[in-house]
């Protein structure tokens, strides 16, 4: 314990170079982007939010995890029942339970309580599911996935069913988003300088050792996945107001795929890659977005078949994975004294549990 206070001195300054990096896109963006523009910008901070609680559990534990957008569902759907008027639920929503039907709560309260909610859904669920370990623990992510698709897609009395909730409050901005990407960055930094993220990574470098030294393996896990899944269901409670709508469909392979591409691009082990993947991935989708469109020339517009921007994200995705397999940062963390640093978040078990003891 007596070893924090370092730890704290030297990595305090990745989660400040990351949040004020983001404010100043933020700025740049208000000040001079257009409406389309700030959209683009608000979209890509609730990413962040996605992808750097990803990270929480996948960079420090190891383990691909393919259900934590079930998480971002919950969120959007917890917060669309408590934001929406009354009026339009007993209209849409007949099955919800009368103290959920009555309520209509402001976005600032209605969004903790959304990740509060998915965080609890977690704690359940993770429970059986860290139990599991390698490619069968992310079966069971995967089926998870799957399961709360379906249930939302077809609860048509509680959840709408296939069709969309709309009604939801459009209270989104750029500084709300900017909001939420400092608040998971933060929460992501405090966790993984804490005892129980020391106590993770160590069993993601060396089950055995870590094992041996009386770290409860399940028990980090489970804490890993309840973090991770409160930061998503806060960023899936934004995406909703952002939208003004849900839908089952907007939480399932496609987001799934775009955020651990993002992840994995960036570096899934450390914070700066979560954040830097997010903004490469970002700009790659919007360039292909623009090309889908189409483009003129010499007065024809010529435009690229619709889809190409997932396929063309899947190739870089290959390509980084062949020759930079580590991410775009190298899993290393940015830090303003020299770029890549070896940063202690990231060390061997060694150090790790020598932290921890």
């Amino acid at each position: 314990m007596s070893q924090r206070p370092s730890v704290i001195r030297q990595t305090i300054i990745t989660p400040i170079v990351l949040i004020v990096a983001l404010l100043i896109m933020a700025a740049l963006s208000y000040q001079f982007g257009s409406r389309a523009f700030n959209r683009t910008v608000v979209e890509m901070f609730i990413n962040i939010m996605v992808v750097v609680g990803l990270y929480v559990f996948v960079g420090n534990s190891g383990l691909l995890s393919f259900g934590h957008i079930s998480f971002m569902c919950l969120g959007a759907y917890m917060t669309a029942w408590l934001t929406i008027p009354p009026v339009m639920k007993s209209i849409t929503l007949k099955g919800l339970p009368a103290w959920l039907l009555h309520a209509q709560l402001p976005m600032w309260v209605a969004t903790p309580i959304s990740g509060l909610f998915a965080a609890l859904f977690a704690l359940i669920v993770g429970r059986v599911i860290m139990r599991l370990s390698g490619i069968a623990a992310s079966i069971a992510t995967f089926g998870l996935l799957g399961v709360i698709n379906n249930v939302y897609s077809n609860w048509d009395s509680v959840t709408g069913g296939q069709g969309s909730i709309v009604g939801i409050p459009p209270t989104m901005n750029v500084w709300t988003a900017w909001i939420g990407g400092a608040v998971a960055i933060a929460i992501a930094y405090l966790y993984s300088i804490s005892r129980s993220g020391l106590a993770l990574r160590a069993t993601r470098d060396e089950a055995v050792a870590a094992s041996a030294s009386g770290i409860d393996i399940v028990r980090e896990r489970l804490i890993a996945f309840v973090v991770s899944a409160f930061i998503i269901g806060l960023a899936g409670a934004l995406y909703a107001h952002f939208l003004s709508i849900v839908n089952p469909g907007a939480f399932y392979l496609r987001t799934t795929f775009i955020t651990l591409s993002m992840l994995v691009v960036g570096g899934m082990y450390s914070l700066s890659g979560a954040v830097s993947g997010v903004v490469a991935i970002s700009v790659l989708i919007e360039l292909f977005r623009d090309l889908e469109k189409g483009v003129s020339l010499g007065g024809h517009t010529v435009g690229l078949p619709n889809g190409v921007q997932e396929i063309a994200i899947g190739i870089i995705t290959i390509v980084i994975l062949m020759y930079l397999p580590t991410g775009l940062t190298r899993n290393r963390e940015f830090s303003w004294r020299r770029w890549p640093l070896q940063r202690r978040l990231t060390r061997p078990v060694q150090t790790a549990l020598k932290e921890l003891h």
